[in-house]
């Protein structure tokens, strides 16, 4: 598996808080369909996990929510990485006897999963190929959607689905952004990420470390959009783990010279470490950074 991407001294996304309008509902959902275990919940959240002891998402229940609407800015969806190939086999096998509808698609650097939650919530459930077979262009990845080889993936599939295997990260996220140009400066000039493939003039996706991507963004459905109201389901926020304090100063001075928030974020999400400080992107979308990572 391609862990390394997900550790220091990569600037990775260990967390994805995310508003929902029913928590009873949606808790049964990321359980029984996704393959979570329940950490910890309130009246009114619940923290996921897959190893018993640390959480890559957590949910919150919003009061009289309203529904995602086309325009808004916010998620695309948040990508669950799976540690083998064959996990993502006991995967498809264990939603296709729930007769799940599924999108997928073969990128080449990964073969992966597409699914909503109840709240049209989007989520991609994915497995990388090894790194050794991604093909580079300088600093630009390969990177395309082609039809997935189910009958390949269900071959090594054995049967033996129990939930998200431990090992499983928050393999990336992708964003619905408002311009892409000032989204591309901001992640880049004030975070630090590289650009590793654009598709046209919609869509880029950037990494640090030679990932393939750890943040997908696009204005497909989102151009020109503002964000979803407070109470509105979707994106609450997510977590990014930085390397050092030294780091973590150098973007705060990045945020403060480009004229962007540096706060701490009252709400943010008990889990994906301690929050260092808190900033909001071009599109409206919070972002919460901790020191805590591997």
């Amino acid at each position: 598996m391609t862990t390394h991407f997900h550790k220091k001294p990569n600037t990775y996304v260990s967390h994805v808080q995310i508003k929902v309008s029913n928590l009873e509902r949606s808790v049964e959902y990321y359980k029984n369909v996704i393959g979570f275990q329940v950490l910890g919940q309130t009246d009114h959240t619940a923290a996921f996990t897959t190893d018993g002891k640390t959480s890559i998402l957590s949910i919150e229940e919003v009061k009289d929510a309203l529904p995602l609407q086309r325009g808004q800015t916010g998620l695309y969806h948040f990508a669950i990485l799976l540690p083998t190939r064959k996990d993502l086999g006991n995967f498809i096998q264990h939603i296709s006897e729930l007769n799940v509808p599924i999108g997928a698609g073969d990128h080449h650097v990964s073969e992966a999963i597409y699914l909503y939650d109840p709240d049209g919530n989007g989520i991609e459930v994915y497995a990388d190929r090894p790194e050794e077979e991604w093909i580079w262009n300088g600093n630009t990845v390969y990177m395309t959607t082609e039809p997935m080889n189910f009958r390949s993936l269900l071959a090594i599939a054995d049967g033996t689905w129990n939930g998200l295997p431990e090992g499983t990260v928050m393999g990336h996220i992708h964003l619905s952004v408002a311009d892409l140009r000032k989204t591309e400066a901001f992640y880049t000039k004030a975070l630090g990420f590289e650009v590793v493939t654009r598709y046209g003039s919609r869509a880029l996706f950037i990494s640090t470390g030679k990932y393939h991507h750890h943040i997908g963004l696009n204005t497909w459905e989102s151009l020109g959009g503002s964000p979803a109201p407070e109470n509105s389901v979707g994106l609450k926020s997510y977590t990014l783990v930085m390397d050092n304090e030294e780091k973590a100063e150098l973007v705060k001075k990045n945020l403060k010279e480009l004229g962007h928030v540096v706060e701490i974020f009252e709400e943010a999400p008990k889990f994906g470490g301690s929050q260092a400080f808190s900033t909001v992107d071009p599109s409206g979308i919070r972002i919460v950074f901790t020191l805590d990572g591997e």
